[in-house]
């Protein structure tokens, strides 16, 4: 039991000695860190001025800021009398690299795909993009992944590899969307007749864009009705409406034209349902 309290005292009083020069290394990895984080919001307000997306610009903030850290532990464990191990990660840093890029593959992938994505610019804030079966708003941007907000109001952190290596969409980069519904009609009415009275309410919003040109007509000979499809394009840049109300607004009076010119609109069952009964239309929405 006295070897025990020996030693432990002993320790304690390493400690005590070792104290002052732990509390130094502290303080100068804190200013490194303040003087990184400094440093990092000049860059980003340098690439402001020079109207670089925010996704670029808190990517390399973090990134001045990472290096910092690196830096600060470096010096710090140099100020505790660790120089050794401090060369050693100054001095082997490739060594390092390679044997951290074996253990932490996908960091490593996550990392440098997040690198390249910074300088190829396929994405902002607030654009609408696709990777995969993952579609939102891009709110945020992270060394290591990207944040995006889902229709349903979800938060996906998307890794960095995965919108590097996958094909990636971006509905809003040019501001053009192309939206699309379907509705059926009876086998026995005209379905060109009809197309055009669709592209005839199509054309009364000033919202919907001319070129590209809209587009009715037939998409498919259903066993019970014919399905048209209808598509038109929007410049999310000039719209002075959210897209849903303007292509539900478009739908609204679709419907309400086909039946006042007595088209017979048929819900998915096996024979067609008369003006007089209740109407159902089968819709399918999709956006592009």
């Amino acid at each position: 039991m006295d070897i025990v309290l020996q030693s432990l005292i002993i320790e304690w009083e390493n400690f005590l000695k070792a104290a002052p020069r732990l509390l130094f290394a502290v303080v100068v990895f804190l200013l490194i860190l303040a003087a990184g984080k400094l440093a990092g919001r000049g860059l980003s307000l340098v690439l402001a001025r020079a109207e670089s997306p925010l996704t670029h610009r808190e990517f390399f903030r973090k990134l001045v800021v990472w290096i910092f850290v690196f830096f600060g532990i470096a010096i710090a464990m140099n100020v505790m009398g660790l120089g050794g191990v401090a060369a050693g990660l100054l001095t082997g840093g490739g060594v390092t690299a390679v044997v951290l890029g074996f253990a932490f593959r996908e960091i490593g992938e996550n990392f440098l795909a997040g690198f390249f994505l910074a300088f190829s610019r396929p994405f902002r804030h607030g654009d609408l993009i696709r990777s995969g079966d993952l579609e939102g708003v891009v709110t945020g941007t992270e060394i290591r992944s990207t944040k995006i907000r889902t229709a349903e109001g979800s938060d996906i952190f998307i890794p960095s590899s995965q919108l590097f290596k996958t094909p990636l969409i971006n509905y809003t980069l040019d501001g053009l969307r192309r939206l699309e519904f379907k509705v059926g009609i009876d086998y026995r009415n005209d379905p060109k007749a009809a197309a055009q009275r669709i592209l005839e309410q199509v054309a009364q919003d000033k919202n919907i864009l001319t070129d590209p040109a809209p587009f009715a007509g037939i998409n498919a000979l259903a066993p019970s009705y014919v399905e048209l499809s209808v598509t038109f394009w929007l410049d999310k840049f000039k719209i002075d409406a959210d897209i849903r109300t303007i292509r539900s607004d478009l739908m609204d009076r679709c419907r309400r034209v086909l039946l006042e010119d007595g088209y017979t609109v048929s819900a998915e069952v096996s024979t067609a349902v008369g003006l007089t009964a209740a109407h159902s239309i089968p819709v399918e929405l999709n956006q592009r």
